[in-house]
């Protein structure tokens, strides 16, 4: 018997309603993520990439269809439902780091263990295995000024995997980068994402990058279709 998908998105669709009318952004979409699958969306900027993050993080509702996390229908639970779910069980990476300036790497790892109510040794403990992971050890008490910006983001894959995600969710995670630091950053967040078995969903412009995916995705008028074999 098949596992039951991490995320899976159902008929999904999106609609924007602006002054000049409706604005269909995603048509239908239907999606299945396995665990620790992963996963490239290559689309181009006004293809509906963000919004389908953020329906499959939870931060949207569909208009219609459904998003099932680790088979339990949650795209159209209440916000307080949807916030426990993605603290829980969904990791964010953005394309800027959005790193808590005046924490040290350290405290930026924890402080969303602590919120999700695990104890404060515990939360040094998990972080600290991470930041290591990520070529960081000797880092974790650098405020985020004193880091260069691939280990700023490497700090932020840290705080994305921190409460021990089913589900990362990367928009452009090295986008800001230049190729050599993209490059580091990206081999260290897919060999720690593969470690912990998680389920990813990257949206990236980086065709090299999407080559190194499990497989790849893109948008075409509002529907997800696999792109090139």
């Amino acid at each position: 018997m098949n596992e039951t998908p991490a995320l899976a998105m159902r008929d999904v669709a999106r609609i924007y309603r602006t002054e000049a009318g409706s604005l269909p952004v995603l048509r239908g979409v239907d999606l299945a993520l396995a665990a620790g699958e992963i996963v490239a969306l290559v689309a181009p900027s006004g293809s509906g990439k963000s919004t389908l993050l953020h329906l499959a993080g939870l931060l949207e509702k569909p208009d219609e269809g459904e998003v099932f996390i680790a088979g339990r229908a949650a795209g159209r639970l209440g916000d307080g439902e949807r916030s426990i779910i993605r603290r829980d069980m969904i990791g964010f990476v953005y394309q800027f780091h959005h790193l808590l300036s005046e924490f040290s790497a350290l405290e930026n790892v924890v402080l969303p263990q602590m919120i999700a109510k695990r104890t404060r040794p515990a939360g040094i403990a998990r972080a600290t295995h991470l930041l290591a992971a990520l070529g960081l050890g000797a880092r974790l008490n650098h405020l985020p000024g004193k880091l260069s910006g691939g280990e700023q983001q490497r700090v932020a894959i840290a705080r994305a995997l921190a409460n021990e995600p089913k589900i990362l969710l990367a928009d452009e995670p090295t986008g800001n980068l230049d190729v050599a630091t993209a490059e580091m950053v990206f081999a260290a967040l897919l060999e720690i994402v593969r470690a912990h078995g998680v389920a990813a969903l990257i949206a990236t412009h980086n065709p090299d990058l999407a080559a190194r995916m499990d497989r790849r995705i893109t948008l075409i008028e509002g529907r997800l279709v696999p792109l090139g074999e």
